[in-house]
């Protein structure tokens, strides 16, 4: 049996070794409790403890409740933004931009179902109270994604692949329909007797946007209505 001094010690949550790691299982684990609690009843115990860490580690990397609220909205919208401009960067058609953009962002609430309760509830705080964090995430987030996809919607227009519509409204509209989805999936189980965050179900909804889509924004070169595949995730 080799000494002690010779086995290799497993490095632990927050050693020096593994900073980023620690940091971003404390943000998961933050993410999931504030979605599901709000940032009033989200309890830093359940955090630290569903992170694997202590509540001392937690707030060496974080110093209060509302750094880390923040941090974790950052974390969310952060992921959100890379997917879409890795989209956007493709240097698609529009057509084809529009449709992989619906596709990334579906895709993307999709694996994190929480996503939508988190913003909704920070919505609701800044009507009540006002949000320290909203005119941030408008500025590093909303705004730069909006503007890249706001030009991608004038050039179709311009080059006839797409009707003119609002552009601005049209993607609140793309994004409403994905949202939506997956905040009111608990209703949706009443009404419909199924869990429709089950694969198929997910499977069938991002096709019906993705077909809603083309119905509603493409011109048709051969006089017959455009329909989005259902395709595999962008």
């Amino acid at each position: 049996m080799p000494p002690v001094s010779a086995i290799p010690k497993k490095p632990r949550r927050g050693s020096r070794g593994r900073p980023e790691q620690t940091r971003a299982a404390i943000l998961d684990a933050a993410v999931r409790e504030f979605a599901q609690e709000g940032i009033a009843g989200a309890r830093i115990d359940a955090i630290a403890r569903a992170a694997g860490v202590n509540k001392a580690l937690l707030y060496y990397y974080f110093r209060d409740k509302e750094r880390l609220y923040g941090a974790a909205l950052d974390h969310v919208f952060s992921g959100l933004r890379q997917r879409i401009f890795a989209v956007l960067d493709r240097g698609l058609s529009p057509r084809e931009t529009i449709l992989a953009w619906a596709g990334a962002h579906f895709d993307y609430v999709a694996r994190a179902g929480i996503n939508p309760g988190l913003l909704s509830r920070e919505m609701m705080r800044a009507g009540r109270h006002g949000s320290p964090h909203l005119r941030r995430l408008a500025r590093n987030y909303f705004r730069p994604v909006s503007q890249r996809l706001l030009a991608v919607m004038q050039q179709g227009m311009a080059t006839g692949e797409f009707r003119r519509v609002d552009a601005l409204h049209f993607l609140f509209s793309v994004i409403s329909m994905i949202v939506f989805y997956f905040s009111s999936a608990p209703l949706i189980r009443l009404l419909r007797g199924e869990d429709p965050l089950a694969p198929a179900q997910v499977a069938a909804r991002r096709a019906a946007v993705l077909d809603l889509i083309s119905s509603a924004l493409f011109c048709p070169s051969d006089g017959q209505p455009r329909r989005a595949a259902a395709g595999r995730p962008a």
